[in-house]
């Protein structure tokens, strides 16, 4: 029975002609599905981590990464992530909320305030120390 497959646009019609070292090559990226997820974004090709795999083999600690997470990992992962929508639940259901709108509203006028003071500075500064608007300040060492 043939197999039709499809890899970036080059057909192979029959998988049992494959080089031996192309076959477990597959079986190895197959174990490693982040690497695939790696070659899609970054847009390298196969060639050149079919060479590192050739050269460094299988065991090579720079494969690590691309190893897919054991499944109590991912576990605790979700577990931690439950965990912490739970927390951040609980925190609001403590929270009183006609305080922090008064802290908002606080915050809101200082903000408020803080814009007023610099735009009179840069009104300041574009009129000029001595415009015909503005008295002239005092100076106490003038003779």
């Amino acid at each position: 029975m043939k197999k039709d497959c499809v890899f970036k646009g080059v057909s192979i019609v029959n998988e049992e002609k494959l080089h031996p070292s192309v076959r477990e090559f597959r079986d190895f990226i197959n174990k490693h599905p982040r690497l695939i997820e790696s070659v899609r974004r970054s847009g390298k090709h196969w060639q050149e981590y079919y060479e590192k795999w050739s050269l460094l083999g299988e065991d090579d600690p720079m494969w690590e990464k691309y190893k897919d997470k054991p499944k109590e990992e991912k576990e605790n992962e979700t577990f931690n992530k439950t965990e912490l929508f739970d927390q951040v639940i609980r925190f609001a259901e403590k929270m009183d909320m006609d305080k922090l709108n008064n802290q908002i509203e606080q915050l809101s006028s200082t903000i408020g305030m803080i814009q007023k003071m610099v735009g009179q500075f840069q009104d300041n500064k574009k009129s000029g120390p001595y415009s015909p608007g503005r008295p002239k300040d005092f100076n106490w060492f003038r003779d």
